[in-house]
């Protein structure tokens, strides 16, 4: 095999922006083996886009075609782990968008069906963790340069999103049609990141608003309190109604600081001395200097990194992880197992939200579930008689 046949589900923003960028070469190892979309006016976008390439509107249709070597799944979240089981089970391998489902017990399924498919590549597509800026930061924290972790701060409000983009789909931003808001459809970049780089909470409070500024049944403004059970906290803020958004993450440690600031520049503060040892230590008289503002920089050395932009190319650089790995077996960037843990965080802010207390994790799955269901009925009982 020279070059994977991707067969795209959902040929809509993303699945089209997928197709372009094969069919443009920028994909070294992939080529388009078929398209599918429920809605039959696709095809005719398809065959003006993508001439040739073979066409369905069933995708296990397709999947029996034998046009195929893999899937993307561009539909919405609920259906990502039903389809990558289907393909997995036909020895198709799968590169879901995230998150890799809506609640954890489906992708729980999903992981552990492609258990007993070891020889087929199951990936999801956590783009950012391409960038080498929040490569970069846990390398950091994983060589314990700053070291302990004792706070962690995310401030990501840069999802602005205008009415007209909710309206656009009936689906999206329902509890029936994407099973969420900013939690599940934009903010899950930066969980998932916020679990890679510093581990996984243990509990989390969270306040979230739903319809706040947006005409919407879902979360659109979200604040989260951590508590990763050592000690150390973190507090994690979103919404999609903020136009001049703010991006700005800061680690603490004992150590040392990190300071992210619009996910470009990487500001590192390194204790020549770790916090405690100052204080046991450092007399009064130097502890004045230091109020004085005279002694910062005796105390730290400070490193600041400037990152370029890398959206447009980190898309290309997890399908031609994907595909690399299905050819030659390059390890992956975002093993498709790994998705769970943003969708468990995810679940455990809006149950946390929902009950109005402090969840622990790993969730009571049931009980997410359960509370999600009583959502999604209320949802369509009121559409019914709207």
């Amino acid at each position: 095999m020279a070059k994977v046949r991707l067969g795209i589900i959902g040929l809509g923003q993303q699945g089209g922006a997928y197709g372009n960028m094969i069919k443009e070469g920028r994909i070294s190892n992939i080529e388009i083996g078929a398209i599918c979309d429920n809605d039959p006016e696709k095809k005719k976008r398809a065959d003006q886009e993508f001439p040739g390439v073979p066409f369905y509107q069933d995708y296990i249709d397709m999947l029996n075609s034998g046009n195929v070597d893999a899937i993307v799944t561009c539909v919405p979240h609920y259906l990502h782990p039903e389809m990558g089981i289907e393909a997995l089970e036909r020895d198709i391998h799968a590169l879901l968008e995230k998150p890799a489902g809506v609640y954890t017990k489906q992708v729980k399924e999903i992981n552990q069906f492609a258990k007993t498919k070891p020889d087929v590549t199951y990936a999801i597509m956590f783009n950012q963790r391409t960038n080498p800026l929040y490569q970069k930061v846990k390398e950091i924290i994983d060589n314990r340069e700053i070291g302990n972790i004792r706070r962690t701060n995310w401030i990501i409000t840069t999802w602005w999103r205008p009415q007209g983009y909710y309206d656009a789909g009936s689906w999206r931003a329902t509890w029936d049609g994407e099973g969420g808001g900013v939690l599940v459809n934009q903010a899950p970049h930066q969980i998932d990141l916020l679990q890679w780089i510093c581990g996984m909470p243990e509990k989390v409070y969270t306040k979230a608003q739903y319809g706040y500024q947006r005409n919407i049944p879902v979360e659109d403004d979200v604040v989260t309190i951590l508590d990763y059970g050592n000690g150390a906290t973190g507090v994690f803020i979103t919404c999609t109604h903020d136009v001049m958004g703010t991006d700005r993450l800061e680690i603490h440690g004992d150590q040392g600081k990190i300071i992210v600031d619009d996910s470009k520049k990487v500001t590192i503060k390194r204790l020549n001395k770790s916090e405690k040892e100052m204080s046991d230590t450092m007399s009064m008289q130097e502890v004045s200097k230091l109020f004085q503002g005279e002694g910062p920089g005796a105390i730290y050395q400070e490193e600041v990194l400037i990152f370029d932009s890398v959206w447009g190319g980190q898309h290309i650089a997890v399908l031609e992880n994907f595909a690399a790995n299905i050819l030659d077996g390059t390890p992956l960037i975002a093993p498709g197992s790994d998705g769970i843990h943003g969708v468990e965080l995810a679940n455990a802010m809006h149950l946390s939200s929902w009950l109005n207390k402090e969840i622990t994790l790993p969730i009571d799955e049931n009980q997410y579930l359960e509370e999600l269901n009583k959502l999604r009925e209320q949802e369509i009982r009121s559409n019914i008689h709207s």
